[in-house]
């Protein structure tokens, strides 16, 4: 279907210019009606892979503004198409208000809100339309509003922390290699020329630095294109097998330091999501069934899949946690005592805010863990190169005098 770029005026006489599907020029004018705009030009978008790739994506800052714009509209009583209308208007992102105008021509044509959304899942995920269905079903879509909007902040400060966790390190560990390479490469070469032609029998520490230092000279690009290669291969044997992507989410769980981490991330993910969704008025099982889908890890995903076997078998949802032996003790009783209690969605929130607490200092703990270790690295290989080669240079001064 030909995309059009438009301009066109709406009922209070302000401009706008958008983008939009339509099937000719008549459709295009019919479909700008529906949603109360007259059409003053048009002309149709050659469409391209690389304007796509360059245009602005869709933040996670733009669906927090939309979905607070959306709610503080619903509770003023602003009918749906009407505040839909006014918050494609009022969005700075031109894919996101492209988009709108997809979903508003859809509204305008008797669809639910929650199916216009589906038909645009590279921006909002299942998880997304599926809180706005059930605000449908229940006839509340304010407190949907709010809650996406409360969730989505709480998904943008955890992509915050996971940044600052894997941030710092990363610089330190391509230093550590730069130091590696530039001394081995440059520094090293130099030095052990003049070694050899002073020295008789170098000391082992040295033979094997002059070693390291000619293999790095020598084979560099095996050093460079091993690791990718790896890499690549590990990455295409995750996506095209699923025992091998099961058993790569195993090792990401065991790495000593990180996996504890990604772990708590995870769990922290699947906390909040099914806080939303159970929060929503969705059943406990949809909810769980949502949660395997955002842990990111198949571990995970396994474990959630067996507890909802549990609960359908007639489980409880804290019993069923605690069979998967992937969540902490004190989590698994904060689930009894809202189930005990009738209060499932207090304990919810006593459970996210002991995530968003734990996934804070075991990020600032790993952050602190790596940086004592990297440092230790770089002083072993400057020890080393020290030892090397200033042990020989002192040896031919002692022999001169």
């Amino acid at each position: 279907m030909p995309l059009y770029k438009y301009r066109a005026m709406n009922e209070k006489g302000r401009k706008l210019v958008g983008t939009l599907n339509s099937v000719n020029p008549m459709d295009l004018e019919s479909n700008l009606r529906t949603m109360g705009l007259d059409l003053i030009r048009f002309g149709e978008v050659r469409q391209s892979r690389l304007g796509n790739l360059l245009q602005k994506k869709v933040t996670t800052d733009d669906l927090i503004q939309t979905c607070i714009h959306l709610e503080q509209l619903d509770r003023a009583g602003v009918p749906l198409l009407e505040s839909l209308n006014d918050v494609r208007e009022a969005t700075d992102s031109p894919r996101l208000q492209n988009v709108l105008t997809e979903v508003v021509r859809s509204v305008s044509e008797g669809m639910y809100l929650s199916k216009a959304l589906d038909m645009h899942p590279k921006i909002f995920s299942p998880v997304f339309s599926g809180v706005i269905s059930a605000g449908e079903q229940s006839g509340n879509l304010t407190d949907a509003f709010a809650h996406l909007s409360h969730h989505l902040k709480w998904q943008s400060e955890l992509t915050q922390k996971i940044k600052k966790a894997t941030r710092y390190p990363m610089f330190m560990l391509i230093m550590v290699l730069g130091v590696v390479f530039m001394m081995m490469i440059f520094v090293v070469p130099q030095v052990a020329e003049f070694l050899i032609s002073t020295q008789g029998e170098l000391p082992l520490v040295t033979k094997a630095l002059i070693g390291t230092s000619d293999f790095f000279g020598n084979y560099w690009w095996i050093l460079i294109i091993t690791p990718i290669s790896l890499f690549l291969a590990a990455r295409a044997a995750v996506k095209m097998s699923e025992s091998a992507a099961y058993q790569w989410d195993s090792v990401k769980l065991q790495v000593p330091g990180i996996g504890p981490v990604l772990k708590k991330i995870a769990l922290s993910r699947f906390s909040h999501f099914f806080s939303l969704t159970f929060k929503s008025g969705i059943d406990i099982l949809s909810c769980i069934d949502t949660g395997q889908r955002v842990v990111a890890n198949r571990v995970l995903a396994e474990a959630l899949r067996n507890a909802r076997q549990s609960v359908q078998g007639g489980s409880t949802l804290s019993a069923a946690l605690e069979s998967t032996g992937q969540f902490p003790h004190l989590v698994v009783r904060m689930f009894k005592v809202g189930e005990d209690s009738g209060k499932l969605n207090d304990a919810l929130e006593n459970i996210g805010y002991f995530y968003d607490r734990e996934v804070d200092n075991s990020v600032q703990s790993m952050i602190g863990m790596m940086e004592p270790t990297l440092t230790v690295m770089i002083g072993s290989i400057v020890l080393w190169v020290v030892v090397g080669i200033m042990g020989p240079i002192y040896d031919s001064f002692g022999n001169l005098g």
